[in-house]
């Protein structure tokens, strides 16, 4: 089974682990996954990522992350540039999300950042998903 948009699935694979109150996910590994993870982490979405040396091909591991009664930090995350119509933002365009709660993923020419680091470097891209 080919996997016609990478991202999408490990998004989905994400909002299944949180609703199914699972600890971790693991997805198949790619460099831009990585990169999602690594935002995700970095604004406090989820609790660790790690790449797992794994046969035939490496996988990465997010751990999620829940507040004091067990609710997700994740309330949700949709994809927003799909491979069949691409969504780009520039600096201007890049908005707080729920006033600064939620963030954007965005892609840009320095890799793959935040909103907020966005706008900061006054840069714009791709935007991959927003995370509420």
């Amino acid at each position: 089974m080919s996997c016609t948009d990478p991202i999408a699935d490990m998004l989905t694979v994400i909002r299944n682990g949180l609703l199914a109150a699972k600890g971790q996910v693991d997805v198949p590994y790619s460099r831009i996954k990585e990169g999602v993870a690594k935002v995700l982490k970095a604004e406090g979405f989820v609790s660790d990522i790690s790449v797992l040396d794994t046969k035939p091909a490496r996988t990465l591991r997010v751990v999620l992350k829940y507040g004091q009664d067990g609710e997700p930090a994740i309330h949700a995350i949709d994809r927003i540039s799909t491979s069949g119509r691409r969504i780009y933002a520039g600096r201007s365009d890049l908005k707080p999300i729920i006033r600064g709660f939620g963030i954007s993923v965005v892609s840009t020419s320095q890799g793959i950042l935040s909103d907020r680091d966005c706008r900061k470097r006054k840069l714009g891209g791709e935007v991959l998903c927003s995370v509420k």
